[in-house]
């Protein structure tokens, strides 16, 4: 079943939200490259990538096929934006909803 399992927010400098949220909240993290990183506590974890320009919160949703998610999206009418692409543990795509939220779908490989 599909579920919210990650929350992904742009950060204007990596190590200040870094420093920021483990001092704040004890987060721990994992560096994915020198412009992200992330929570690896595999329940709903938090991803701060570093932009120059700030953007609105990213909910991602975990699917167990996501080539199916991708055209299930297409055709309820979500306006896909980012197609698919993989990364470390994973692939994922990105799309609009009819209300303009940015939703991210993701598949562990």
């Amino acid at each position: 079943m599909a579920r919210l399992d990650y929350l992904e927010l742009a950060v204007k400098d990596i190590n200040v939200a870094k420093e920021f949220y483990s001092l704040a909240l004890g987060f721990k993290f994992t560096d994915f490259g020198p412009e992200y990183s992330a929570t690896t506590t595999n329940d709903t974890d938090i991803g701060f990538h570093e932009q120059p320009q700030i953007t609105p919160p990213m909910g991602v949703i975990c699917v167990e096929n996501l080539d199916e998610a991708y055209q299930n999206v297409r055709l309820a009418g979500g306006d896909i934006i980012v197609e698919i692409f993989e990364f470390p543990g994973g692939k994922r795509f990105e799309f609009l909803d009819p209300s303009g939220n940015r939703i991210g779908v993701w598949e562990k490989i």
